[in-house]
């Protein structure tokens, strides 16, 4: 039995370095995301970084509808990165999770 639980603490150390090495990796994962007429093009990681923000010179003019296109267009890209994000740290826990009988959370 005691060998079981430190098999057990030996995997779930695994399963936490893995879900590190993610959140590392998702730091260079770029996620893109464009205006639907390509005035405004956002850049960010898939921890939700904000990595660049493109605006054509025509959306300078209007200080209102270049804050609606920033928002509309970033809360697109933050939502693709944040499905990115929760996905790829759900199967690296996943991954390294020791079979505990009724402790199936990652379905």
């Amino acid at each position: 039995m005691f060998g079981d639980m430190m098999n057990m603490m030996g995997k779930l150390k695994e399963a936490q370095k893995k879900v590190e090495e993610t959140k590392k990796r998702l730091d260079s994962v770029l996620v893109d995301e464009t205006s639907s007429d390509n005035k405004l093009k956002v850049s960010l990681t898939a921890n939700r970084t904000i990595k660049s923000i493109e605006i054509d010179d025509e959306l300078l003019n209007d200080k209102e509808q270049l804050e609606d296109y920033l928002i509309l267009t970033l809360n697109r890209a933050i939502e693709k990165a944040t499905k990115i994000n929760e996905s790829e740290l759900a199967a690296a826990a996943k991954d390294g999770m020791p079979n505990i009988p009724g402790m199936d959370m990652f379905k």
